[in-house]
């Protein structure tokens, strides 16, 4: 795993294919960046796009920026203390990583410092922001979800599954944006004529017990991941395999933890608009001028591996969907 420092130095070694006016433009000012996460090791995963983008946007560290990362490391009762700790270091921009939690407490912690959030999945029913086009106050970001979407993939999954099996839902509820996917997917569900059973897991051990569970009752499972069931995606998958459910998730990532299927947004090419939205405010625009961006592309991933474990037959139409099929 590269460390956060490596990967800047290596970033730094590329530096001389920078345009050399775009970097001395940047270099009369020192900017102080600030970075709360609540998953563990996001300095080694999603960051490292955000980092790429600001760093061909002018922004390097140890020349005219500062960049301070402070992890919860999946424990969320650390976030409120280490988003003061940031805080009072008096950065111009604070960016908070995956999650609504993240962004809470930023916002809870500062009522001046501009704030971007990464992936927050319903920040108008969380209460971040006042709407997405006008967000007010001092934050704004990006969201990794849009309406629909959980009914698509409740259809992809069902492609999978002959019949018209019941499919199981895992989800956190203490997650904002969970009650609103819950609602579109019992809504497509109610459409489709077949039965949902919902299994909440607020724990990472929960997690696991509540897969184990849903094998028992269901013939597929929806995965509505959230910075807890995300962080222990590869353990979902690999019970997913074991009891021989069928499961679709949100991120690429579960996927190539051995899950097998997801369709979501491209969260790297979300963490580099991250980095434009700091960009803009550094420039001068006011978090409450910039509307929160949604996302408009959504992908597809397969794991064949995973499919062949399972004893599916993927159809030709579906391969002809995915956008990346793992081996």
């Amino acid at each position: 795993m590269i460390r956060r420092r490596e990967f800047i130095t290596l970033l730094g070694s590329a530096a001389c294919a920078w345009p050399l006016a775009l970097y001395a433009q940047q270099a009369d000012r020192w900017y102080r960046i600030g970075f709360l996460a609540l998953v563990p090791g996001e300095d080694a995963t999603l960051m490292r796009a955000l980092l790429e983008r600001l760093h061909e946007l002018g922004y390097r560290e140890g020349t005219n920026m500062t960049f301070e990362y402070r992890s919860a490391e999946g424990h969320p009762e650390r976030l409120a203390p280490l988003a003061m700790e940031l805080v009072q270091d008096r950065p111009d921009v604070l960016i908070a990583g995956f999650g609504t939690l993240a962004a809470q407490a930023a916002k809870a912690a500062t009522t001046t410092i501009p704030i971007v959030f990464t992936t927050v999945g319903d920040p108008l029913g969380a209460g971040i922001i006042a709407s997405l086009a006008r967000p007010g106050g001092n934050v704004t970001g990006l969201t990794d979800q849009a309406r629909d979407v959980q009914g698509k993939r409740l259809q992809l999954l069902r492609e999978l599954i002959p019949g018209k099996p019941d499919i199981a839902v895992l989800l956190n509820p203490d997650t904002p944006y969970s009650r609103l996917a819950l609602e579109e997917a019992k809504a497509a569900a109610e459409y489709g004529h077949f039965r949902l059973a919902v299994f909440e897991a607020r724990t990472p051990k929960q997690v696991s017990e509540r897969v184990e569970d849903a094998a028992k009752s269901a013939a597929g499972l929806l995965v509505m991941e959230d910075p807890v069931i995300y962080s222990v995606r590869g353990e979902v998958a690999d019970l997913s395999a074991r009891f021989k459910l069928p499961a679709i998730y949100v991120y690429k990532d579960s996927v190539e933890a051995g899950g097998l299927m997801s369709y979501g947004p491209d969260r790297r090419h979300i963490y580099r608009r991250a980095a434009e939205y700091v960009d803009k405010i550094l420039k001068g625009t006011k978090p409450a001028e910039l509307a929160v961006e949604q996302p408009t592309k959504f992908e597809l991933v397969l794991n064949l591996k995973t499919a062949r474990a399972l004893n599916l037959v993927v159809p030709p139409t579906l391969l002809a969907l995915a956008d990346e099929v793992i081996e």
